[in-house]
């Protein structure tokens, strides 16, 4: 059976109820920001994803299953895709899209592309 898009993978090592604000997000092929929110909610874990200059500020709300790695000794996190995924993915504003679910399916559907994720494969 997939693991859902919306959990953490349990290879990642991430533990519920850690503080994830500020720590560094990673792509397969670099830095690409810092995390402003995150949620490790049953079914709704993400991360909001500031990208500070590298996109030009915008926001990116990542699904949990994209983290791959929780480096807690560094404050990293390591996720599955490449920077360009992220770059190209929807925008996120916060006041408009937190609790959308038309959105968030939107969101689920970008990240469903054939990229492998961690602990079950292509979504």
């Amino acid at each position: 059976m997939t693991e859902h898009l919306w959990s953490f993978s349990t290879e990642s090592g991430h533990l519920t109820g850690t503080d994830l604000t500020g720590w560094r997000v990673e792509a397969t092929d670099g830095h690409i920001g810092k995390v402003d929110k995150h949620s490790d909610e049953a079914d709704d874990s993400y991360l909001v994803v500031d990208t500070g200059m590298w996109i030009f500020g915008k926001e990116v709300l990542v699904p949990g299953r994209a983290v791959t790695r929780v480096d807690p000794d560094n404050e990293t996190l390591h996720l599955s895709l490449s920077k360009e995924q992220v770059k190209d993915s929807p925008e996120f504003v916060a006041d408009k899209h937190l609790a959308d679910r038309q959105y968030r399916e939107e969101i689920g559907q970008y990240y469903r592309m054939p990229w492998q994720f961690p602990g079950g494969g292509a979504f």
